[in-house]
């Protein structure tokens, strides 16, 4: 799909909603504006939205749409600060539960807000809605690997959780994503409610609790080593043998991210099909973790490698009326095709010029596709061409799924051409998909979620800080207890 790399959208989306909050740093800090701006531009962005974005009713109809936003305009009783304005537009916008749809402050802001040191200086792991301290950054060296973070500044784990769950994008009404992220990214995410430079933490140890005052930190001293930041991995593509099982872990479908790693995705891939046949592998292991997605004509054709007859990817993209109607003019159908109405709905078609839109036909397998037992790893960082994937492959049962819940959804996605929007009079940067992608699969089962594994394996606390691999550990002796 035609889009930014999804981490690095999530990392948009959070780092420009608290631009404002540092009131001694920024230009535009103590500007006030009216409620009735406020409001008006709250009713602004749902007009933009409802009219172009196809999936704003997918998981939120539109009468209780419209009873939320109601309720948020009624709390706007005086005028407000450009960050008071957004903390009113953002959960409006992630109530859409779309992983591709997003507000922003400039970045320019956001650089400046990364200068601050207003970070929770700490790594968390998240487990049935309690934090353990994975990484201490601050210079209290009192606060161990193992400590439970019990509140900050006043808040308990689980009323933050509630409150960043709001913030949080996922497609439908996912939360293992969510969660991913907390692991991942707590401090970015928790800056967004609460912009401090000192915080007062209450820590459990040994059933003993003990508070703190310990100082915020900036984004260059915590960001690294896929913390804060998007992991570097020097390949894309990895296809190894582990005894008589074969290994293949795809990163990301990403064209860019592959041809930086100088690979070639198709090569890749039919050679590494072609040494499974060679060699007669019965048991082909598939790593989709952590694979935000992609180019949808890479995901397509690894989906093809385990078809034997002709299938379905796609079911259809449709796109709203006022995105059907704007397709006119030689400039644009000399690129696309005009959409086409069919009971109600407005269909995308093939591109004249571009093979991103071509996979809601029948596909063809691939010629040398893999016979044997296929089992996929997966996680809540599943987005987007990646969940397609899981979700076509696991409702045709061509493999055996271990792990989370995909983050991205089962029936598909909103993405394709995703236009920014200028909301005036902040400046805010408003993202918006115009596809709607519905996968090629049963339009009830997992409704609002993702592709449910068949065997869903927790890791714990332990697990992490070991860096255990319970779900690759797990897949091995399921396929040696065969």
């Amino acid at each position: 799909m035609i889009k930014r790399p999804l981490l690095l959208l999530l990392a948009t989306f959070f780092i420009g909603q608290i631009s404002f909050a540092q009131t001694q740093t920024f230009q535009f800090t103590n500007a006030k504006f009216s409620a009735e701006t406020v409001k008006n531009t709250i009713d602004d962005v749902q007009k933009e939205l409802s009219a172009k974005h196809p999936g704003f009713y997918r998981y939120t109809k539109k009468a209780e749409f419209d009873i939320y936003i109601d309720s948020v305009k009624s709390t706007i009783k005086d005028s407000m600060t450009m960050f008071e304005s957004f903390q009113k537009l953002k959960p409006i916008v992630a109530k859409i539960n779309c992983l591709h749809t997003g507000i922003a402050l400039p970045k320019s802001f956001s650089d400046q807000l990364n200068m601050q040191p207003d970070l929770f200086p700490f790594q968390l792991f998240f487990s049935e809605n309690k934090a353990f301290v994975v990484h201490n950054f601050s210079n209290n060296r009192d606060i161990v690997q193992g400590d439970e973070i019990k509140e900050i500044n006043g808040k308990s784990i689980p009323e933050i959780t509630k409150l960043l769950f709001q913030l949080i994008p996922s497609d439908g009404y996912n939360q293992t994503l969510k969660w991913r992220a907390l692991n991942l990214q707590f401090p970015t995410w928790y800056r967004i409610i609460d912009p401090n430079t000192n915080f007062t933490i209450i820590v459990n140890r040994n059933n003993a609790s003990k508070s703190y005052s310990i100082p915020g930190a900036r984004f260059k001293d915590l960001a690294g080593n896929g913390f804060l930041e998007e992991p570097i991995r020097p390949k894309q593509l990895e296809f190894h043998m582990e005894d008589n099982v074969a290994i293949l872990t795809i990163h990301s479908f990403g064209q860019t991210d592959i041809k930086n790693a100088k690979q070639d995705f198709r090569k890749f891939i039919d050679e590494t099909f072609d040494d499974l046949k060679t060699k007669n592998v019965q048991n082909l292991i598939i790593d989709l973790r952590d694979n935000t997605g992609g180019s949808d004509p890479n995901a397509a054709y690894f989906a093809s490698y385990f078809f034997d007859q002709p299938f379905r990817y796609w079911d259809r993209i449709e796109v709203t009326e006022t995105v059907a109607k704007e397709i006119k003019g030689v400039s644009l159908t000399l690129f696309y095709r005009k959409p086409v109405e069919k009971n109600g709905v407005w269909l995308w078609q093939k591109a004249k010029h571009n093979h991103e839109f071509d996979f809601y036909e029948i596909q063809k397998p691939a010629k040398n596709n893999y016979k044997g037992n296929v089992y996929a790893l997966i996680n809540g960082f599943c987005m987007s061409s990646c969940a397609d994937v899981a979700a076509i492959l696991s409702y045709n049962k061509k493999a055996i799924f271990i792990g989370q819940e995909t983050g991205g959804g089962y029936q598909g996605n909103n993405s394709g051409m995703m236009p920014e929007s200028a909301v005036q009079p902040f400046g805010f940067t408003l993202s918006v998909p115009l596809q709607k992608y519905v996968n090629a699969v049963d339009p009830n089962k997992n409704f609002g979620h993702g592709t449910i594994p068949d065997h869903e394996i927790a890791t714990t606390f332990e697990n992490w800080i070991n860096k255990q691999d319970v779900e690759l550990d797990y897949t091995i002796q399921l396929i040696n207890r065969k």
